[in-house]
């Protein structure tokens, strides 16, 4: 790798898909198998996501995924990438983090955003008055920083398990308005650039630009997200690809399913990842060899300037899966 590759961090992005035949407590199992192995491969972090509502991601009580993964690993960083902020009440949120922070002393982070994680109807039931929330995101946020910080001992209203824990909180954002508010708060901001990278590189320059420091960060730190798919051979990458590209299109059609397992590239799949949708969410998935995989993360690495790379890897077997993490991380070692 390049002098910078070496010098930044690769971390994880967990939605503990679901493949066909597969039960939630075997999802579970190989989430936490996977940390352990992200742990041993010399992986900055593990978090995970909240969606809701979707038969094939089973990343939806965050928080207590985030214990499991904790409690089963020794030094990895497991945080949320992220707690959909607007489905939750700030007190709530800063007393969960607050208890695994004290569990798990410097080793917890709390990535906040303001997306549903679902469609409306399931976000209408998770909190009926999700929008009026959405509006007041920097608020909430400054919620939480308050209930961290030791000066709440003298309020009214205390989330004592939280006072004075040390748990970072991050900005996640998919498009140019979390950019202005990380860079405003002076938080590290993560940019989900593996299923919405449109607005990528605007944000970032916003982010840069704007950037204040803050007592919690004193220059900007971007985290971007990629899918990779790494094996052995450009073919048999291409080949476990194919989970990949029909899941997508079940989510691009409304007719999400359990992931599939990898079937030989059919013309068709072919011509629907090459379709310009596919293209539009797909711009950062990198399928192939270590050397094609290098080749494709160095020149993003250069190009976006970031300090952290984070990826999600959409494999239906599992120890494809652990080999595809395993062969990043001799990437990003050099």
């Amino acid at each position: 790798m390049s002098d910078h590759s070496k010098r930044i961090k690769y971390s994880v992005l967990e939605l503990a898909s679901m493949g066909v035949g597969s039960t939630h407590s075997e999802t579970f199992k190989k989430s936490l198998a996977l940390a352990q192995k992200a742990e041993a491969f010399g992986y900055t972090r593990f978090w995970l996501a909240e969606h809701h509502n979707m038969i094939s991601i089973a990343s939806s009580a965050t928080v207590v995924l985030i214990g499991h993964i904790a409690q089963g690993t020794k030094t990895i960083r497991v945080g949320s990438g992220g707690i959909m902020l607007p489905n939750h009440s700030p007190f709530i949120v800063s007393e969960q983090f607050g208890t695994l922070g004290s569990l798990y002393p410097n080793r917890i982070d709390m990535g906040l955003g303001r997306a549903p994680g679902t469609d409306q109807a399931t976000a209408h039931a998770i909190r009926p008055d999700r929008m009026k929330s959405v509006m007041s995101f920097p608020d909430e946020i400054a919620q939480i920083q308050q209930y961290f910080s030791p000066e709440n001992s003298s309020s009214h209203v205390r989330a004592f398990v939280a006072e004075g824990t040390n748990v970072p909180v991050y900005i996640l954002g998919s498009s140019t308005d979390s950019a202005h508010l990380a860079a405003k708060i002076g938080l590290p901001y993560a940019f989900a650039s593996h299923f919405a990278p449109a607005q990528l590189f605007e944000a970032f320059s916003i982010y840069h630009n704007e950037f204040q420091p803050s007592e919690y960060l004193k220059e900007p730190y971007t985290i971007a997200c990629v899918n990779v798919i790494a094996a052995d051979t450009n073919e048999q990458a291409e080949r476990l690809s194919t989970s990949l590209i029909r899941m997508m299109y079940g989510v691009l059609t409304n007719n999400i399913d359990y992931m599939q397992p990898p079937t030989d590239m059919t013309p068709d799949l072919k011509t629907l990842a090459e379709h310009e949708t596919f293209q539009r969410m797909l711009k950062y998935a990198f399928v192939g060899s270590k050397e094609t995989v290098r080749e494709k993360t160095e020149d993003f690495i250069k190009r976006t300037g970031i300090n952290e790379i984070m990826v999600a890897s959409h494999i239906f077997d599992h120890e494809d899966r652990v080999r595809s993490y395993e062969i990043f991380s001799e990437i990003m070692k050099g």
